[in-house]
């Protein structure tokens, strides 16, 4: 074992000096009298002597301590058999199922696969949501971000995206929380096995109270184990990744914590090429694909911030969750006139989908802009075609809603899954106007538009 001695120790990033050989860029070190403590070689200051980032708490660590290299770099399970299990960044099974048996190990560092080896698809990847499969279709084997502040309702739609493709697609879900609630990832695996998809499903942690090594290192893992799966089991993989801002964050610290100068906002210099080393190994091949949906805390609610803008250039499709849709109850708080897609295209998506889904945007956009003066005047004052384009509009925001499976207990309503063909075919007849003489009430948190001629009958009787 090549063995050395710590030089210099502050907060989570150490120097330590190797006589006989120096480690290799990434190679994981242990130290303290168990091992308990994990570093990750990051840079060479000299000959001897190497900068390493602390993946777990360096609490009761001295200089002159005895350190050594383990000769590879952090590896984690991967396969089959992680499914229905729970780990930290080293693989550490952290639920109390079974141990695992066989054990197949991946380095986390893994280079993205060549361009000969990819393909790409226009398939989409239908969510059974009809906000999104309507008006921000999902690629297959693309990537999507889930942009909002606090409290919008990212994290209740990645576990609702969990569950439809668990119980409807079949696929498996990789879940990937970075810098999240310890709470939350305790109230997901509950979940996640209470919908009964917790088999199809693996979930990897490195929670907020986690030293920033371990927290920008994990989406790396979970990406391992996705990677394995589409190659191996030649399977369609939905990779969740909640949040993607707490994975710029800890890059952030450490780059700080390293010595670098922050660049603009405080942010590390290299914030661009940490964010694309990570995304650009989600991809596609021939045999099976990696479909990424994450959630984008965007600081303050301000789009302009780095995190979110660098964050963008990635995504094929950026569904945005707006507050102000949230505060007035529409369920998920998705905003179709900020959210886009690039597969909203004729050639994609069909003529008929196409023309209905910017039918709704246009008529969205015109309540919008009519807002004002219905406040300040009333809407009487509008001419009859701008009435009936707001009547429609307003009927179109409910049929938006729609009651989720993972909301049941709290809600008391029944989860809905929703078909493409039964979406589009819905928001057609509101926007042929053939719902002006319903309630708006009737559309709102409903699946089908049949739900809402039921409720119509009742009303009637």
């Amino acid at each position: 074992m090549n063995k050395g001695y710590i030089k210099a120790i502050r907060g989570s990033v150490i120097e330590a000096v190797f006589e006989q050989k120096l480690p290799s860029i990434n190679n994981m070190l242990i130290a303290g009298e168990k091992g308990e403590m994990i570093f990750e070689v990051s840079s060479y200051i000299d000959q001897q002597t190497v900068r390493a980032v602390a993946l777990t708490f360096t609490a009761g660590i001295a200089r002159k301590a005895v350190i050594t290299d383990t000769g590879l770099p952090i590896q984690v399970p991967v396969g089959k058999e992680t499914l229905g299990k729970m780990f930290d960044v080293f693989g550490n099974q952290l639920d109390e199922s079974a141990p695992l048996q066989t054990i197949i190990r991946r380095s986390i560092h893994q280079k993205p696969l060549p361009f000969s080896r990819r393909s790409s698809s226009d398939e989409l990847f239908l969510t059974g949501i009809k906000a999104i499969d309507v008006m921000i279709p999902l690629g297959k084997g693309e990537k999507a971000g889930l942009f909002g502040g606090a409290g919008v309702g990212k994290s209740v739609l990645i576990t609702e995206l969990i569950n439809n493709t668990a119980s409807n697609a079949g696929g498996y879900s990789i879940f990937c929380g970075i810098g999240e609630r310890s709470r939350e990832a305790e109230e997901l695996y509950r979940e996640i096995k209470d919908a009964g998809v917790l088999e199809k499903t693996v979930l990897i942690f490195a929670q907020m109270n986690e030293p920033p090594g371990a927290r920008f290192r994990v989406g790396h893992a979970a990406l391992t184990m996705a990677e394995y799966l589409r190659d191996t089991e030649k399977t369609d993989i939905l990779l969740l990744i909640d949040n993607i801002f707490r994975f710029i964050q800890a890059g952030s610290e450490v780059s700080g914590l390293i010595g670098k100068m922050p660049s603009r906002v405080g942010y590390q210099p290299t914030l661009a090429s940490e964010l694309s080393e990570l995304e650009e190994r989600i991809s596609n091949t021939t045999a099976g694909s990696i479909t990424s949906v994450q959630a984008v805390y965007v600081p303050a609610d301000d789009f302009t911030d780095p995190s979110a803008t660098h964050t963008f250039s990635h995504l094929s499709a950026s569904v945005v969750l707006s507050r102000k849709k949230a505060s007035e109850g529409f369920f998920p708080a998705i905003d179709p006139l900020s959210s886009s897609s690039k597969l909203l295209n004729k050639s994609i998506v069909g003529e008929r989908h196409y023309r209905i889904a910017k039918e709704i945007r246009r008529n969205l956009s015109v309540y919008e802009e009519l807002k004002d003066i219905i406040a300040m005047l009333g809407i009487e004052e509008l001419s009859k075609n701008d009435r009936e384009t707001v009547y429609r509009a307003r009927r179109l925001e409910r049929f938006l809603t729609q009651p989720f499976f993972t909301t049941e207990h709290f809600t008391g309503m029944e989860g809905k899954f929703v078909a493409l063909e039964d979406a589009l075919d819905g928001f057609e007849r509101i926007l042929n106007d053939e719902y002006t003489n319903h309630k708006e009430g009737n559309l709102y948190m409903i699946g089908n538009i049949s739900e809402a001629d039921e409720r119509k009958r009742e009303d009637e009787k």
